[in-house]
């Protein structure tokens, strides 16, 4: 293998002969140093030698961005790692690694927390419910969406950005504590829906600073701060969201004119039953047995609670038509189920002059109603799903579903005689089932 001192001359008019894949110039100052033409007029620097006795080649670069003292360095720290018993090969694939990881760890720092966000969702999304898992995405909706229903006057034709926006834009090392309070002082005009989405943000950061991928760019005292925590809106008591008894009679009224059977069924079913909205929604006939009057509920706690088919709830679902799985069905919705009877109900509330109530007030009433018959708080606990509160509740009380019946149907008695209206007897309850395609 002859070697020539290599020059900068020598190696502009080096090229590769006609019919060869490669030619080499070897240098006598840097042993192993080569200068390498291909067809093309490609020229680059290449070191060669030799690794526990086999050839190893690797190469340095084109001679257009590399000139020879560079190129000569090179080949000489490339011998010492040799020597060293390193492979040259290896040490580049390493190197390439670490600035490939850099650069991907500057990328994860300067991109929008929204990507965390999205990441974070979909991680935790099967330990949620639908209803929260919609409402991380609302939150955090970017807006601009043509709406789909009427607008108020003076609002425009698209929806606007959720309130968690406005900080999920920055990257996720801009998430700090003096940025969450200043985002909460500009929301303190919408105080509920900004309390959310604290609470939403404050469970994010927290998965964030367990995740290796975002531990060393997450600020895990965004959302502690004393600064922060004050500039979150205190939660308002929710005692007015409550039917009141000498309310009842107004409220059924109005609420049993509702064209919509189905609506007006379900919402007389949430006060006589004390179920979550979604709890309800989610219904399925093959949930409702007639015969031994019980339903089976998908319960967010327990994930699933047997509570009484009390006489008057039977009555209003044996009236309601099967057109599919879902006992409160909607031809309109594409799930098929009831989607948004809070429309219908507050159309009802100001026919009758009654106050706002949210769905989960009726919730609300059930269990203050249920007082007026002093009802163990065991019981209206357990038919409405709440977690248990006190050690023997939690291990030693569990009532069987003809004690809850028991209760249950004074409950609904007590409510539907208030009401104005009579419970229908329990051997009449189901009858009358009729069936609608």
């Amino acid at each position: 293998m002859a070697r020539i001192k290599l020059t900068a001359g020598r190696i502009r008019d080096f090229s590769c002969p006609t019919g060869k894949a490669q030619a080499f110039l070897w240098d006598t100052e840097a042993p192993g140093l080569a200068l390498r033409a291909t067809p093309g007029e490609s020229r680059a620097f290449v070191f060669q030698s030799k690794l526990n006795g086999k050839a190893l080649r690797v190469t340095i670069g084109d001679v257009r961005a590399w000139n020879l003292d560079a190129a000569r360095t090179e080949a000489r720290r490339l011998q010492n790692l040799l020597d060293a018993g390193t492979d040259p090969r290896e040490e580049k694939r390493q190197r390439i690694a670490e600035a490939e990881a850099k650069r991907e760890e500057a990328r994860r720092i300067e991109a929008p927390a929204l990507e965390a966000w999205t990441a974070y969702i979909e991680a935790r999304r099967p330990d949620w419910g639908e209803r929260h898992y919609r409402s991380h995405l609302a939150l955090a909706d970017p807006g601009g969406k043509p709406k789909s229903r009427g607008r108020r006057p003076g609002e425009g034709d698209t929806t606007t950005p959720g309130p968690l926006h406005a900080l999920l834009v920055l990257p996720l090392s801009e998430l700090t504590a003096e940025a969450v309070e200043s985002w909460l002082r500009l929301n303190a005009s919408r105080p509920a829906s900004a309390a959310l989405a604290f609470r939403l943000l404050r469970g994010f950061l927290g998965w964030c600073s367990e995740r290796p991928e975002y531990r060393g760019c997450v600020h895990v005292d965004a959302c502690t701060q004393k600064g922060v925590r004050r500039a979150v809106a205190p939660a308002k008591s929710k005692a007015d969201d409550c039917l009141q008894r000498e309310q009842l009679p107004l409220w059924f009224d109005h609420v049993r004119r509702i064209g919509n059977p189905v609506q007006s069924a379900y919402l007389q079913a949430l006060l006589l039953t004390g179920a979550r909205r979604e709890e309800l929604a989610g219904l399925r006939w093959d949930d409702v047995d007639f015969q031994w009057r019980s339903m089976s509920i998908r319960d967010k706690v327990e994930g699933e609670r047997i509570i009484p088919l009390t006489p008057y709830v039977a009555s209003l679902l044996a009236m309601l038509p099967r057109r599919n799985e879902w006992v409160f069905s909607s031809p309109a919705a594409q799930s098929g189920r009831i989607q948004e009877p809070r429309i219908a109900h507050n159309k009802a509330l100001a026919a009758a002059g009654l106050p706002a109530l949210s769905l989960h007030g009726l919730r609300r009433s059930f269990g203050t109603l249920a007082e007026w018959v002093e009802c163990p708080a065991g019981v209206s606990a357990q038919i409405m799903g709440h977690k248990p509160s006190a050690l023997a509740e939690k291990h030693y009380r569990r009532r069987p579903l003809d004690l809850l019946r028991k209760w249950h149907t004074t409950i609904e008695g007590w409510i539907l005689e208030q009401a104005g209206i009579e419970q229908p007897h329990e051997e009449q309850a189901g009858q009358g089932l009729r069936v609608v395609g």
